[in-house]
């Protein structure tokens, strides 16, 4: 329960931070409009590629204990020194772009970060009864934030927005030193076997920082999970850049188009908390990941073939919430599930691999493929029924990650309870 409560409080902290400054991002992405952001995808992709060999660094040769805590702390800093330059109003095209990049990459790797860590903490198990709970703390972390945005932003403006941002971080700090005390304290013989002292857990992990390349190279099952982040990315830029289109025709005011993206942010996460708090857990563990990782992209085959024949704003807001929704309340803690059975190396190098470059690079790759389809003079409603099909996919790819895990987790819990050795990135 205080594992719990501190990752809980954790999660609470990294969302509201994250979700209080994601409609500054994406007001900053709308101001420079989308033939650039898509050019700027790239930016993005090459700086997760520079991110995770640093990563796999600092996991390699340091204990959790240390970067940890450092990671937000680079953070606050970061948005402090955004948040005094956009105190003039608009933003320089550099600081503009820097920040976009910046936001980018930071909403996927902390995300990641914190799902290693806990990972490491809890055992398969505990994940599939816990991290809907845990979740549910991101999701009333991600509502608080955008609704504090989306009432303030007039009075403070949008670099108000990135102190409280740079705060609500900082409380994040605080949260990740108590969950580390907790850890210490915690024995997890499922891990790492009986007898275990607190040095031996706490030490770096060791190894190759680029390990990761080999170990997801190695894995079909892995190959399948970043490919099920390629499809999930796909579908997602898709749908962005027409929420950016939208938008951009709907509120001409940079700070009223602040406020539709804060308020889309807390409706979704509105219903997210309810979801993850009532429903995710029970999902996973009574009839396990194949339905909660392929019923999101089955709901998107519908959401996509209504923009196909309804383009309008009021139907890609209810599309756009129900993709964000689904994702955030089944298909990340899901994915978060599917390395539960995995080895310590994995969950921190091959995870964050998949969590960010592979991510990235997707949508680098779909960003260039819809701003290429335009260019040959097609709508919208074709790129909605390229998302039909990429919906199709991502669908087949989650049935069949998900029936991989159960699959495994089917014979591990048949199998007697005798503490197992570490298991390998190839276990299903």
């Amino acid at each position: 329960m205080p594992a719990v409560i501190a990752a809980f409080c954790l999660f609470f902290c990294v969302m509201a931070g994250f979700f209080s400054i994601r409609p500054v991002r994406d007001t900053v992405g709308s101001m420079m409009g989308r033939e650039p952001l898509a050019d700027l995808w790239f930016v993005v992709w090459i700086v997760s590629l520079m991110v995770i060999p640093l990563y796999g660094g600092l996991v390699s040769r340091f204990r959790r204990s240390v970067f940890l805590p450092w990671i937000y702390a680079f953070v606050v800093a970061s948005l402090i020194v955004v948040g005094i330059s956009l105190r003039d109003g608009q933003p320089s095209v550099l600081v503009g772009q820097f920040f976009w990049v910046f936001m980018s990459v930071l909403n996927l790797f902390i995300i990641s970060v914190f799902w290693s860590f806990l990972l490491e903490l809890f055992r398969s198990d505990q994940s599939k009864r816990l991290f809907g709970v845990i979740a549910a703390g991101g999701t009333a972390g991600a509502l608080a934030g955008p609704l504090f945005t989306d009432f303030t932003v007039e009075m403070t403006g949008n670099s108000g927005v990135l102190f409280v941002g740079a705060g609500l971080f900082t409380g994040a700090i605080i949260c990740q030193g108590a969950l580390i005390t907790i850890w210490r304290g915690i024995s997890n013989p499922a891990a790492l076997g009986a007898g275990h002292e607190i040095e031996a857990r706490e030490r770096a992990i060791g190894g190759n920082p680029f390990a990761g390349v080999w170990i997801v190279a190695r894995s079909p099952y892995l190959l399948g999970i970043a490919m099920f982040v390629v499809l999930l990315s796909t579908a997602s830029t898709f749908l962005y850049f027409e929420q950016l289109r939208l938008v951009e025709i709907a509120y001409p005011e940079p700070a009223a188009r602040t406020r539709v993206f804060a308020r889309l942010d807390w409706i979704v996460q509105s219903f997210t908390i309810v979801s993850q708090i009532f429903l995710t857990g029970r999902i996973a563990s009574r009839l396990g990941l194949v339905v909660l990782l392929s019923m999101v992209p089955t709901a998107m085959i519908v959401g996509f073939g209504a923009l196909a024949v309804w383009n309008t704003f009021p139907v890609l807001a209810v599309v756009f919430v129900a993709r964000r929704f689904g994702e955030y309340a089944f298909v990340r803690p899901g994915r978060e599930m599917l390395f539960g059975p995995l080895d310590r190396e994995t969950k921190y190098k091959a995870k964050n691999l998949i969590d960010v470059p592979v991510y990235r690079g997707a949508d680098a790759l779909s960003a260039q493929v819809q701003q290429g389809v335009e260019g040959m003079g097609f709508g919208p409603q074709t790129i909605a029924a390229m998302g039909v099909g990429t919906a199709v996919l991502w669908a087949i790819n989650g049935w069949w990650v998900g029936r991989r895990h159960d699959d495994a987790a089917g014979v591990a819990e048949t199998s007697p309870r005798i503490v197992p050795p570490p298991v390998p990135a190839r276990p299903i």
